[in-house]
């Protein structure tokens, strides 16, 4: 038998989740500090980590790699903060995720398997040279 959520714990959830979506990297380390997991995730799976690297935010994500967040982290999906940085062409993010220790060949696609798809042979050498 399951609890009913309490409802400001989801409003709290939501509000940092869309932190992670604006990019808000200040407040949404704040938050990490004061005890929200770092590696919260929403009903389909995605990290704080994968919604921020989604939405372009580097300093969001190496904010949050910083305070422990898992930057290979697959959604419910097989997709990795990584893979999604390179199918939106975020560099910056994808630089912030190699610094924090993500694996280019998580998930399903992996970010390799990703850049191979879109012909991104400069990600393609950056994973190469790590």
């Amino acid at each position: 038998m399951s609890e009913t959520p309490d409802p400001e714990v989801i409003e709290l959830a939501s509000k940092v989740f869309d932190l992670a979506r604006t990019g808000d990297a200040e407040t949404l380390a704040a938050y990490v500090d004061a005890g929200v997991p770092a590696d919260l995730t929403n009903d389909r799976g995605d990290s704080l980590v994968m919604l921020a690297a989604y939405h372009g935010h580097a300093e969001a994500v190496a904010a949050l790699l910083a305070r422990g967040a898992d930057g290979d982290r697959a959604n419910d999906r097989g997709q990795t903060p990584l893979a999604g940085a390179v199918f939106k062409g975020e560099d910056a993010v994808v630089r912030a995720l190699l610094a924090g220790g993500a694996n280019p060949e998580a998930g399903t696609p992996s970010a390799v398997d990703t850049a191979r798809m879109f012909g991104k042979t400069e990600l393609l050498e950056l994973f190469d040279a790590r």
